[in-house]
């Protein structure tokens, strides 16, 4: 499985979505088999000129402030004004990170609880040389308000994980994490470009909202493929013309059902 993680009971390429995945679906069936997963979920013809009802939130150009709306570059220095962003060490997210991860999950609109902190450390402990971590600090006090976790894969950067205390988001936290990364990124390292990650299966977010309309981060569209694990393709089959229904429980179980069904409804229809 050299070429796939193991991410929530699926299997996903471990490699970025411009690299094609060259396994056939005999390969990935005894993947899915011999790592006990659900699903695989990959995708092809990555960054289509063609609308499609999937795609990666994307910035692949490198911009000086200059290059942003009035409100946005006012925004960004108030934020740089009040907070300094920097790369950190995976120890200061161990030791600081915690507060701020728990502080920014009283935010979210979700059944799932936050990890505890024992669960906490070990994830960022678990974490391999690929990934960077960069931190946000108040001036005033000196304390870590922000974070992010990013992955680097050959000439890309995933932004996987960025939490925000909710205190300092109206300081503009956010502005100035993100033109720092950017800069970082994309001016610096010169890489392909920075990955904000795939459409939400349920939703849009606010977040990927506030990449576009800000940031002119856009949409990579593409194709999206599942594959079901033998067991699971007939159970996929039946609760299909239910999603609509399952969709709206409120239960975590059959919210991830619902996730799935969502999934596969934007695998049968690519051009919805």
């Amino acid at each position: 499985m050299n070429n796939w993680l193991k991410y929530n009971g699926s299997i996903i390429p471990s490699s970025p979505p411009h690299i094609m995945v060259t396994e056939s679906k005999v390969e990935i069936q005894k993947l899915l088999v011999s790592s006990r997963s659900f699903f695989a979920r990959w995708v092809s013809n990555f960054d289509a000129s063609i609308d499609s009802s999937f795609w990666y939130v994307i910035n692949d150009k490198a911009l000086e402030i200059e290059d942003y709306s009035k409100n946005t570059r006012s925004k960004i220095r108030r934020g740089l004004k009040n907070f300094v962003v920097k790369k950190i060490e995976k120890s200061e997210l161990i030791n600081h990170g915690y507060q701020v991860y728990v502080a920014a999950f009283k935010r979210y609109k979700t059944i799932n609880k936050p990890m505890s902190s024992k669960k906490f450390i070990k994830h960022i402990n678990s974490l391999d040389k690929g990934w960077e971590f960069w931190g946000v600090y108040s001036r005033e006090t000196d304390e870590l308000i922000a974070y992010s976790q990013n992955k680097i894969v050959t000439d890309q950067c995933y932004y996987s994980t960025i939490k925000f205390h909710e205190k300092y988001l109206k300081m503009y936290s956010s502005y100035a994490l993100y033109f720092a990364m950017n800069s970082y990124y994309l001016k610096e390292r010169k890489l392909k470009y920075v990955n904000e990650g795939t459409r939400s299966i349920l939703h849009e977010t606010n977040v990927q909202s506030f990449l576009i309309d800000k940031f002119k981060f856009r949409k990579a569209y593409c194709k999206l493929h599942v594959q079901y694990h033998p067991l699971v393709t007939p159970i996929i089959f039946v609760l299909y013309p239910f999603r609509k229904i399952i969709v709206k429980s409120n239960l975590l179980f059959f919210r991830k059902i619902g996730v799935v069904l969502s999934q596969e409804k934007l695998r049968r229809n690519p051009n919805e």
